[in-house]
């Protein structure tokens, strides 16, 4: 499972020219899923995300996390994370978990977040979506729950 987090002023996202989902302060959060990843992936990820500290404490260090700064989570699906570009000019993207398994994946870890934190926002699996965000900072960590960047 790969994540991108970035920590955010505000996010939404749109479909079809309507807003689904939006958070004030906290961390947005693009998700890809991997042939073989199970509920120990999802963990690890979860724990990461919640667990990070990248907010700002009253001194203005980077010492506080996404629970106790009292931000708001957004998770998008975004399954080009698993994209490689390392031959040629178009990405293979057979690295990516195929979809209706990706979606149950999804899921998942949506329920998962929302267990251990009170304000989960997502995405539309599958949708084209626009997300718009203001990167505070910016701030954005790169997590992969097979591999050490």
């Amino acid at each position: 499972m790969r994540c991108v987090v970035q920590r955010v002023a505000e996010a939404s996202v749109e479909v079809d020219g309507a807003i689904v989902s939006s958070i004030g302060k906290g961390i947005l959060a693009l998700v890809s899923f991997t042939h073989g990843d199970g509920v120990e992936d999802l963990d690890y990820v979860a724990q990461k995300i919640l667990g990070l500290r990248i907010f700002d404490d009253e001194k203005g260090v980077m010492n506080l996390s996404l629970s106790e700064a009292g931000g708001g989570l957004m998770i998008v699906s975004q399954f080009t994370l698993h994209g490689d570009a390392r031959k040629g000019r178009r990405p293979s993207y057979s690295g990516a978990m195929p979809p209706q398994e990706a979606a149950q994946r999804y899921d998942e870890f949506l329920a998962l977040c929302k267990t251990r934190h009170p304000v989960v926002q997502s995405g539309v699996f599958g949708a084209l979506m626009g997300v718009r965000l203001l990167n505070d900072g910016p701030v954005t960590i790169l997590l992969d729950s097979r591999r050490l960047f």
